[in-house]
C-alpha cells in the first residue's frame, strides 16, 4: 500500500477533526485527486483560473449539479481548510439546483416495480427503501439489529452528514423482512454483499433498480431516489404533516421537504382558489 502524502494526509485529518463521515472524506479525497490529475500537477500549486478551467471542463461532461457541487465542497475544504487560503473558497462558485420536479410513482406503480425486482435480497433492499423513504446507502448499510421491531422503527446510522436517525417501519415492511430474514439469514449487515461480512454496495441496488423499471414497463425515468421521493409525496397525500416528513427524510430543512407540495396532487386539489371565495356570475356578454 503505496505511502500517504503529507499533503493528503494532513486532509484527512482535517476532515477527521470535524467529524466528517467516511463517505464524505472518501469524496472529498477523490476529488481533489481527480483535479490533480487533470493538470497533472499538485493541487497545492494551482490557482483560481486553475479551479476554474478544472469546473469548466466538468460541466462539459454533462456531470449532474450534485455530482458537480459536491467537487466544489471538496475543493473549498481543501483550499480554505487544509491550505489555510482562505481567499479561494468563496471564488469556486455552486453550479445553481434546476428547477425539476422529483419523478414520483404513483401507488399502482411502485407495486409494479417491486413485483418486477428480480432476487430476494434486492426486491426486500428496495422495498425498505421505498416503505422508509431511505437512500441507497442508508439501505446498504442497515444492520440486522437497526430494525427495531419492539419500537416500531428503523435505526438509520451516518445519514447524509453523518446524521442518526429513526424512519418508520411499517408493519407491512416487517413482515417482508422477517420472511427475508428467514430465508436468506443474514448475520451482520442485513442486506450483505458477496462477501457476508461487508454490506452490498449501493451501486448493486441501483443495477437491480434499473433491471426492474426495463421489466415492469415504466415509461418515467426512474431511480432509487424516486422511491425516496414516491415515499414523501404518497405521505403527504395521505394527510402526513410535513414535519413529520420532515423528520423521517433527515431533511435539515423543511423548505427541502416543501418540494413535495409541488408534486402533490392530492394536496393541489385539496387547496381552494382563491376565486372560490368571490361572490359573482359571469353572464355571457350581451
Amino acid at each position: 500500500m503505496a505511502e500517504l502524502s503529507p499533503l493528503r494526509r494532513r486532509m484527512i485529518e482535517d476532515m477527521t477533526i470535524r467529524n466528517l463521515s467516511p463517505a464524505t472524506q472518501r469524496s472529498y479525497i477523490s476529488a481533489v485527486s481527480k483535479l490533480s490529475r487533470h493538470f497533472g500537477r499538485s493541487p497545492d500549486r494551482l490557482d483560481v483560473e486553475d479551479i476554474r478551467a478544472f469546473q469548466v471542463h466538468l460541466a462539459g461532461t454533462g456531470i449532474s449539479w450534485p455530482g458537480l457541487n459536491q467537487i466544489v465542497c471538496a475543493l473549498r475544504f481543501f483550499y480554505g481548510v487544509t491550505l489555510r487560503r482562505t481567499d479561494i473558497p468563496e471564488l469556486i462558485p455552486y453550479a445553481r439546483e434546476p428547477h425539476k420536479l422529483p419523478v414520483v410513482l404513483s401507488a399502482d406503480e411502485v407495486v409494479r416495480f417491486l413485483q418486477a425486482v428480480s432476487g430476494l435480497k434486492s426486491r426486500a433492499a428496495l422495498a425498505t427503501a421505498y416503505a422508509a423513504g431511505l437512500r441507497a446507502a442508508e439501505v446498504a448499510s442497515l444492520r440486522v439489529a437497526d430494525i427495531d421491531s419492539a419500537r416500531g422503527v428503523i435505526h438509520v446510522r451516518h445519514g447524509k452528514g453523518g446524521k442518526d436517525r429513526e424512519a418508520m417501519l411499517s408493519p407491512q415492511l416487517l413482515g417482508v423482512l422477517r420472511t427475508y430474514w428467514r430465508l436468506a439469514r443474514p448475520k451482520t449487515f442485513l442486506f450483505p454483499g458477496r462477501d457476508p461480512d461487508r454490506p452490498i454496495h449501493p451501486a448493486a441496488l441501483h443495477t437491480a433498480c434499473r433491471a426492474a423499471v426495463e421489466e415492469a414497463g415504466l415509461a418515467k425515468r426512474v431511480t432509487l431516489h424516486a422511491l425516496r421521493h414516491s415515499f414523501a409525496t404518497h405521505l403527504l397525500e395521505t394527510g402526513t404533516d410535513i414535519r413529520i416528513i420532515q423528520v423521517l427524510l433527515g431533511h435539515n430543512s423543511l423548505m427541502t421537504t416543501a418540494l413535495y407540495t409541488r408534486v402533490s396532487t392530492d394536496v393541489i386539489r385539496a387547496t381552494q382558489s382563491p376565486f372560490d371565495r368571490l361572490i359573482l356570475e359571469i353572464a355571457a356578454p350581451g
